[in-house]
């Protein structure tokens, strides 16, 4: 993926948050501000047909993180990024609320 696309989503998830707290793989010295959206890019989608690549969609977690457990982030989230986008799973830690969300871009 181009930086650019790279950046065009960043500036998709800022507009469905509604705020700045977006962080693209942050280092674990990046103090975040809550409830946000930590990204991190994973392995592409790629398929094969004819012994060729015929289609590749880049690949990323996203991660709510959000005090409050009722938050509707992850909902929004699915429905801006449809068809693309589809939530994973829930889980707590350290007193807080993640749902980890897959989408191809």
């Amino acid at each position: 993926m181009s930086k650019d696309k790279r950046l065009t989503l960043h500036s998709k998830l800022i507009e469905i948050l509604g705020s700045e707290n977006v962080y693209f793989q942050p280092p674990e010295s990046v103090k975040m501000k809550y409830p946000c959206i930590r990204y991190v890019k994973q392995r592409p989608l790629v398929e094969h047909a004819d012994n060729m690549k015929y289609f590749k969609k880049d690949r990323y977690e996203l991660t709510v993180i959000d005090p409050d457990p009722d938050t509707d982030i992850p909902d929004r989230l699915v429905e801006s990024l449809e068809p693309y986008c589809s939530i994973d799973r829930y889980y707590t830690a350290d007193n807080l609320n993640h749902c980890a969300l897959e989408l191809y871009y």
